[in-house]
């Protein structure tokens, strides 16, 4: 009988072809016929022929009635496992100096859906990216916060939002990085208002490490550095609708876990 690591080595055998990783790729889209698969991956109808045989064999492909084949139950799974594969080794030198922190592992699983992201480099640009977010919010602005770079022109544009009914969520990290402007700036703007009518809500944990900016149709996350601390020099940013979807998530988990804004806590940062 084989040990698990015996039998998992086999499966990884089968799709560390680079034609048969593409088949099941392929397939993942639409079934095929072998003459169709063999011109779209300019191949010869005998060596995609032997490969959808190893493919059946290891039950990741069957072949139906009308001689097209296409995706077992089983090897669907294991495509919708590849995007978390291509994340990481695409990001590969990007985290070999961040981490995950206490990120919890069912978002791990998922880090597949941050794939069709783009890689936002330079403090200045992704502070631009930021403020492009709130610009473009039209319902709402999400934010975990755990470097907070307050200047005029970025709380003028909030106090905008809100005056227009975008909701305002903000999770602050009680070991937040914070301006020496932020004292001056909000006694400059008073969003008292905004908190008792509900349009501003706020929250705190205790150290959150993974910065997360949002609205109703992008997103921008920053990872902290492999020792855990900030860093938003880099950015992945994206309007694809799986990342949307991932940083939604880890947005609505954060805030259920968050405990009561404290400013005094803010103010010993």
């Amino acid at each position: 009988m084989k040990s698990d690591s015996e039998e998992i080595a086999g499966e990884f055998l089968e799709i560390s072809s680079e034609q048969r990783l593409n088949l099941i790729l392929n397939l993942s889209t639409e079934k095929s016929n072998l003459s169709s698969m063999a011109r779209k991956l300019d191949a010869t109808p005998a060596e995609v022929h032997r490969n959808f045989g190893r493919l059946q064999k290891a039950g990741m492909v069957k072949r139906d009635s009308d001689g097209n084949y296409d995706l077992t139950l089983y090897g669907r799974t294991i495509c919708s496992q590849i995007p978390t594969i291509r994340f990481m080794a695409r990001n590969k030198r990007y985290f070999e100096s961040h981490g995950f922190a206490d990120l919890p592992t069912k978002f791990v699983q998922r880090l597949g859906a941050l794939l069709e992201s783009d890689m936002v480099s330079g403090y200045v640009k992704v502070i631009e990216q930021w403020e492009n977010i709130y610009k473009n919010a039209e319902k709402y602005i999400y934010n975990i916060l755990i470097e907070i770079p307050y200047n005029e022109k970025l709380v003028q544009t909030l106090q905008d939002k809100l005056k227009n009914k975008v909701a305002i969520s903000s999770i602050f990290s009680e070991s937040a990085v914070i301006s020496k402007e932020r004292h001056d700036l909000l006694s400059k703007f008073d969003f008292s208002k905004f908190v008792k009518d509900g349009t501003l809500e706020r929250k705190m944990l205790k150290d959150a490490k993974i910065a997360l900016i949002m609205n109703e149709m992008e997103a921008g996350l920053s990872f902290p550095s492999d020792s855990g601390e900030p860093d938003m020099s880099k950015m992945f940013h994206s309007t694809d609708r799986s990342f949307h979807e991932w940083c939604l998530d880890f947005f609505s988990e954060c805030w259920k876990n968050a405990g009561a804004f404290q400013e005094s806590k803010i103010a010993k940062c």
